[in-house]
């Protein structure tokens, strides 16, 4: 049995592993397709839609699309590019986020997009809706304003005995996301910090840590988003 299918992305061959997914196969080939909702290891919710690849004329989600021999598929291409900035574009005017006052400033995987997008002035207006600030047990907070509701917290943060700590709440413009006070007093130091750095934006912070690592000589302060992907294309 074959172990390795043949994909083209943008017309480059690539080999893909039978049930990769399309931004798995691109990451394990040096292409970087951006996303915000993925993060490796959990189950593909395919919510934010950043990823957004065209395969067969067809509009899909690289986190969970997966892939197959002969496949064709199209990312950096212009339509996409400016797709994906008007959804970054989108999570900046639906929520308040001030990155010069933020602790995750040059951590924050929404404000890396919006500077490879090279995005200045949003084609939205802002909506500058009312949040607020909220204690989320003893060891961790929640600026409810920088939450984009990609649910990575949700998917990923859970107690010994898998009860969810985060969970969104509502729908619609209403949705949120919520937290079960007496699951999140009861994480470790060790989870508490996880979910901080599960979260894509500054959404979920450890209590009392606030710019620990100076601005400056954050993530990506160093290195674009997408860098550790992306390699030399021979």
């Amino acid at each position: 049995m074959n172990e390795t299918i043949k994909i083209t992305i943008d017309g480059r061959e690539c080999t893909a592993r039978p049930g990769q997914t399309v931004l798995e196969a691109a990451a394990a080939n040096g292409i970087y397709i951006p996303s915000l909702c993925h993060y490796q290891g959990l189950k593909p919710a395919g919510s934010c839609r950043v990823c957004t690849v065209r395969v067969g004329g067809r509009y899909q989600a690289a986190c969970t699309f997966p892939v197959s021999e002969g496949m064709s598929v199209e990312s950096e291409v212009p339509d996409l590019q400016d797709m994906r900035k008007a959804i970054v574009e989108m999570l900046f005017v639906e929520g308040n986020h001030m990155c010069p006052g933020c602790e995750k400033s040059g951590n924050c995987e929404l404000q890396a997009l919006a500077y490879r997008f090279q995005m200045m002035v949003p084609r939205f207006p802002y909506l500058f809706p009312k949040r607020d600030v909220e204690p989320a047990g003893t060891k961790i907070l929640m600026e409810q304003n920088r939450c984009i509701k990609c649910l990575r917290c949700a998917r990923g943060i859970r107690t010994k005995d898998a009860k969810k700590v985060f969970g969104p709440l509502n729908r619609g413009s209403h949705k949120k996301l919520s937290v079960d006070l007496k699951l999140a007093s009861a994480l470790s130091e060790r989870w508490a910090r996880k979910a901080m750095d599960r979260c894509p934006v500054g959404c979920i912070l450890r209590k009392e840590v606030g710019f620990a690592v100076p601005v400056g000589r954050r993530k990506y302060d160093k290195v674009p988003i997408g860098s550790d992907i992306e390699k030399p294309r021979g």
